[in-house]
């Protein structure tokens, strides 16, 4: 009976870095969370003994190739596999399932995001691009269905955490911190030149390929103050993005009377992945703790725009509004993965990203459908203009 009362979490993207630190953040507290359900797209090694070790109800690997040495590989097991995207988006669904942790990459996030928020889940949302690529559609769907969207990222758990007994006291301001990369010093001339090896190294957060290039670009800045547009229900211009190299405090909410509270504590992100899965309380943890004495300044400074031209490009597609987040995402998830194939330079991204907006249809007032069809047209025009 001890399994009773334990929360049923659905990891969807397990194998992940976000992925991975939730479960050891479940094995942690094992008396209080399952794993019901466990998703990856390719990495099906890892899911197998992630499902060997921890015993889900369910499996599902995103690429059916996959699906028969999965099915092998936990055969002595009574869990139940599946494949394709379909299936994970079904099995974010099940009935008893209480918390969807979406730590998937990129706009796959998308769909499985949705089911979840239709069948009343809550959702802990570590896939940013879910609210980028459609943030309306998503809030206007969670408000239908009564669906609670609790921030991953750090910056927005910060933020989330600040708010927390604020009532409706009204927001002037929302600061996102930025560690600034590992590029943050250098000239336009040495940016031409840098690799992705160099961009793979992130001075303060250990995270996955994708999210550590956007880190290096600031897209993923950039896709973080469309996604606080949503989560928070500010406009673009109550969004300020400020340099902290330190990467300590998290994110800061200033107030209508000036005050300004931060969220502080050490780079990691199992912090606010547990405190998602616990809200409202706070668990004891033996994470590291901050220490002053051991550091001597804290350093802000305002994000170089003509440098790292990805941030101007986010407040320009979240003004403009309509499919145009969507339009930048997709262009984005195609120049990253051809930068980690060295077939680009770093700037090359920028370069053709701003190309892309250019070109790519305009939809104003986008429904679902328009956001398939949008995403897989401008992968397809990304591709033609870096051959």
């Amino acid at each position: 009976m001890e399994n009773e009362y334990k929360k049923q979490i659905a990891i969807l993207g397990s194998t992940g870095s976000i992925g991975t630190q939730a479960l050891e953040v479940i094995s942690e507290n094992d008396s209080l969370f399952d794993v019901y359900a466990l998703t990856a797209n390719n990495n099906v090694d890892l899911l197998i003994e992630q499902s060997r070790k921890y015993l889900p109800e369910m499996v599902a690997i995103g690429n059916e190739d996959h699906y028969q040495k999965l099915k092998e590989g936990l055969t002595d097991l009574p869990i139940k596999v599946f494949a394709g995207e379909d299936s994970i988006a079904q099995l974010a669904e099940m009935q008893p399932i209480d918390m969807v942790l979406t730590a998937m990459v990129g706009y796959s996030g998308l769909k499985p995001t949705m089911s979840a928020i239709k069948a009343g889940k809550k959702i802990a949302l570590a896939n940013k691009e879910t609210l980028v690529v459609a943030g309306e559609l998503v809030c206007d769907l969670a408000a239908n269905f009564n669906s609670a969207i609790l921030p991953v990222d750090s910056e927005h758990s910060a933020i989330f955490q600040c708010l927390a007994g604020e009532g409706n006291n009204p927001i002037e301001k929302l600061i996102l911190t930025a560690s600034g990369g590992p590029f943050r010093t250098k000239s336009m001339r040495e940016l031409e030149h840098v690799t992705s090896a160099q961009a793979l190294k992130h001075p303060n957060w250990d995270m996955g390929a994708k999210i550590t290039i956007d880190s290096a670009s600031l897209m993923n800045k950039g896709f973080e103050i469309i996604e606080a547009k949503w989560l928070f229900g500010v406009s673009p211009d109550q969004i300020e993005v400020v340099v902290h190299p330190q990467s300590i405090i998290h994110s800061m909410v200033q107030f209508a009377d000036g005050s300004i509270k931060a969220q502080l504590g050490m780079p990691d992100m199992k912090l606010p992945i547990q405190y998602a899965f616990t809200y409202p309380d706070r668990l004891k943890t033996n994470f590291p703790r901050f220490e002053f004495s051991l550091c001597d300044q804290f350093t802000f400074e305002k994000p170089d725009m003509e440098r790292f031209r990805n941030l101007a490009f986010a407040y320009y597609a979240m003004d403009k509004g309509g499919n145009m987040p969507c339009i930048l995402n997709a262009a984005n998830e195609i120049v990253v993965a051809e930068f980690l194939k060295d077939k680009i330079g770093f700037l090359q991204m920028s370069d053709i990203i701003e190309d892309v907006l250019a070109k790519a249809e305009f939809v104003a007032k986008p429904t679902y459908d328009d956001y398939v069809k949008t995403d897989a047209l401008v992968r397809v025009l990304t591709k033609e203009l870096i051959k």
